[in-house]
């Protein structure tokens, strides 16, 4: 039987139940659970945002959750790049994504590689932008 290495990404700021919900549904689903934790280059780069945690403590947050087996740094937010740099067999990601064009051409590229894609139900009520959003109006009283 092979053994099946997960791989999940995601930016992680202001951790909230959603973020655990995904890696401990990616844990269910695999032997070994690899998380990319987008660096704040990354993330400035894309969002345009600056995090409000800082790249070495989401890390150091996502890395002490016992479903994670490894963290690594997620430098470019297209998974067929990290496909090229990291081993693993089977990828994770919310199902808000699921029958985009962005993640239908990831499936197929991944399955040329033998790569499976796992959806999971997307956490309803919580979510980083939101927390932000609360925390931005605060900061503005």
């Amino acid at each position: 039987m092979t053994k099946i290495v997960g791989y999940t990404t995601g930016v992680f700021d202001l951790f909230h139940i959603g973020h655990l919900n995904v890696i401990k549904k990616a844990h269910e689903n695999c032997d070994y659970l690899i998380v990319g934790v987008t660096t704040d280059e990354e993330v400035e780069r894309v969002k345009k945002k600056k995090p409000i945690i800082p790249y070495e403590e989401r890390a150091e947050i996502v890395k002490a959750i016992r479903y994670v087996d490894e963290v690594v740094p997620e430098n470019d937010t297209d998974k067929l790049k990290a496909a090229e740099a990291i081993t693993f067999n089977r990828i994770f990601k919310g199902d808000d994504w699921k029958g985009t064009p962005k993640w239908n051409r990831y499936e197929e590229e991944f399955n040329k590689k033998n790569i499976d894609v796992m959806y999971f139900p997307y956490t309803k009520g919580t979510s980083s932008t939101h927390l932000r959003n609360v925390l931005d109006n605060l900061m503005k009283q």
